[in-house]
């Protein structure tokens, strides 16, 4: 999203001028877009389209379809001020209605998912997707890309709340049926979801195949249960009429209000649908939505309604009110199954975010294991795997009930709905060329829905909504740090480094050449990597063929293979060879150099040395950064992961040459 890794930082190119500072995206404005070349999942095959559909059930669908659990709960509560009846019943479940006709079902399904950054979704890649828009002002561009780091680490703040008011909810359901077991809350709660942390490094490919049918089974039963108490009280159908959410403005303006701030609990979530679409495709997420999800909520959040609305004292265990007391303790089990696939599908997504920015610059170098060889999508972060286990543990002691959880939940998600909204709006009319007035009647509208469900969650913030945006801050100040830090980093490399034309016209001097081939990993594609000149300074040889290796992150998914590596011959033994990855792809550069056969040159791996360089950075007298920042850089540059480890260098293969830099 923002300017390239530089060396010594990570070797990736940084394409950004001094004066694209302020703009967090202008690194890969001017890169150009390729052909996806994973699966766009377009076949015509039923039977593919219902597998993705299935799987999409299981993965994407977790957190919007656990949605039940609570959010019914808090809305009656809210809009009845504690003691809901018809009237607060009727206009909490009609708010929650078309919140999903207009926020999930128009906004997400319907338009953002037309906006997909060649085959991809999610806030990192709508926000490129905008940013490539021809014809933006630089202060539009700043603003998209501002905009998309905030929303980066609100998706993180919501990454926390996600598994613990999940499966907080489903292990409540004991003490519905016997208040005796209220005691087992909070210790299996906690149990089941370190027990989830600790399985990630395994991989879920296995258990993963049951998901699908395991979320099958959780959208039927919330179906049947939901059509059954309709059945009994069918009046609650009458809430289809927006007459009576607005009826509930009407008569109690200000509860109504506040109450949003419930209403929105039901399509968290959303995110979702449109950041998984690079892994299922657009349709079957569609498919999947119109003909299971949504029929299912709108089933059950009714059958919630009718429940209440024949004994509103069942408000406070609204969900369990539609189950026949025969049915409860299944209800409960597999509600906490469902609670961990949704928490299981938030990690992972939280996984993927995690390599996105890393690859884009955005966070320190990390490792990312693959969990999979089959699944491109399964990968296991350990330290934003230790990060999220602790916060998670943290805030279900620290809250201790899904409904003060509640207070703390949505937050984040309004927040990354207005960014998205904004950014849709961009791509429709600078992109799909929709008509100025068409796209600001549309957005304008879904804008004001957006900013209401956020002014209204803002009321929270003393109950519990400070913890997603203490979360959000305290990473976009590591996202931001790490950008301004690099960008210093990165001028004073530039200054220290010799021009490569200079340096190749004087190579005839070196003393000795001696057999074998050198891989230097090289920041910029026109100056001197500093590990050369420093093996040159202390060894004074050079190797009688040099590859200077130049890595760039493309903004798209993945790089096609006829695209992964160029090479330049240079004269005298060097050649330039550029390697390109896409935001979703993981490096490795011996890999990479295999491919480089067609231009003439063969590399052995096993017989080629690597070279990179390793810096230890010191406070300098006079610095850009403040000093707070600059120690806050210099520790995240201490603990990324090393460039041999990122790159995957053979470990027997790696030579590091240190150096000291003042920053």
């Amino acid at each position: 999203m923002d300017q390239r890794r530089a060396h010594p930082l990570s070797s990736i190119e940084q394409k950004a001028s001094p004066a694209d500072a302020a703009d967090p995206l202008a690194a890969i404005d001017a890169t150009p877009l390729a052909a996806h070349p994973h699966p766009t999942h377009q076949t015509k095959s039923f039977r593919y389209q219902a597998a993705l559909t299935l799987g999409a059930l299981g993965v994407v669908f977790g957190d919007i379809g656990t949605s039940p659990l609570y959010a019914m709960r808090e809305t009656a509560l809210a809009a009845g001020n504690g003691h809901p009846q018809a009237p607060a019943i009727l206009g909490g479940l009609s708010l929650i209605f078309w919140s999903l006709m207009f926020v999930v079902t128009l906004k997400y399904v319907t338009l953002i998912m037309r906006a997909d950054n060649d085959g991809e979704g999610g806030v990192l890649a709508l926000a490129t997707l905008a940013h490539r828009s021809q014809g933006l002002s630089r202060r539009i561009k700043t603003m998209i890309g501002v905009g998309a780091i905030i929303g980066l680490a609100l998706f993180y703040g919501d990454g926390m709340l996600t598994p613990a008011i999940t499966v907080l909810s489903a292990v409540e359901g004991l003490s519905v049926e016997s208040a005796g077991l209220s005691h087992l809350v909070l210790p299996l709660t906690l149990a089941i979801l370190v027990g989830l942390f600790v399985m990630q490094s395994r991989g879920t490919a296995h258990i993963g195949r049951l998901f699908g049918p395991v979320m099958v089974l959780w959208f039927a039963v919330l179906a049947g249960l939901g059509a059954l108490a309709i059945w009994h009280t069918p009046q609650i159908l009458a809430a289809v009429n927006p007459y009576y959410g607005i009826a509930l403005f009407a008569h109690e303006p200000w509860t109504a209000f506040v109450s949003l701030g419930s209403v929105v609990l039901a399509v968290t979530g959303c995110e979702a649908l449109y950041a998984d679409m690079g892994h299922f495709g657009r349709n079957p997420i569609r498919y999947a939505w119109f003909f299971i999800v949504l029929p299912a909520l709108l089933l059950n959040y009714f059958g919630q309604g009718a429940a209440l609305l024949a004994d509103p004292t069942k408000a406070p265990i609204a969900f369990y009110s539609v189950a026949p007391p025969w049915a409860h303790f299944p209800m409960v089990l597999l509600a906490t199954i469902a609670g961990i696939i949704a928490s299981q599908a938030v990690i992972s997504g939280v996984f993927s975010m995690t390599r996105q920015a890393v690859q884009l610059g955005q966070l320190p170098r990390m490792e990312i294991r693959h969990t999979s060889a089959t699944e491109f999508g399964q990968i296991y972060v350990p330290r934003m795997n230790a990060f999220l286990c602790i916060g998670v543990v943290l805030i279900v002691l620290i809250f201790k009930s899904s409904s003060a959880l509640a207070a703390a939940y949505g937050i984040a998600v309004t927040g990354v709905m207005v960014i998205d909204n904004f950014h849709a709006s961009i791509v429709a009319f600078k992109q799909w060329k929709w008509n100025l007035r068409v796209v600001a009647a549309l957005f304008g509208f879904l804008a004001i829905i957006d900013w209401a469900f956020l002014t209204s969650n803002s009321l929270k913030i003393i109950e519990g909504g400070w913890l997603p945006l203490a979360i959000a801050a305290a990473v976009f100040l590591v996202m931001d740090t790490w950008r301004r830090g690099r960008r210093e980093h990165l001028d004073i490399v530039r200054n220290e480094s010799m021009p490569l034309d200079l340096f190749l016209a004087r190579a005839d001097k070196t003393p000795t050449r001696v057999a074998g081939t050198a891989v230097f990993m090289n920041a910029r594609p026109d100056v001197v990597p500093g590990s050369l000149l420093h093996n040159l300074k202390h060894n004074r040889v050079l190797h009688e063929r040099i590859l200077l290796v130049h890595v760039t992150v493309e903004d798209m998914p993945i790089v096609p293979a006829g695209r992964r590596v160029e090479v330049n011959k240079l004269g005298k033994g060097f050649y330039a060879v550029k390697v390109r990855h896409g935001f979703l792809e993981t490096p490795d550069v011996p890999l990479a150099l295999q491919e480089a056969r067609p231009f003439g040159l063969v590399i052995d791996v096993d017989a080629t040395t690597f070279f990179v360089g390793r810096e230890t950075l010191v406070h300098a007298e006079h610095s850009v950064l403040s000093r707070w920042r600059t120690w806050l850089y210099i520790h995240l540059a201490a603990n990324a992961l090393s460039p041999a480890r990122f790159y995957h260098l053979p470990p027997n293969r790696v030579v590091e040459l240190g150096a000291q830099i003042s920053i």
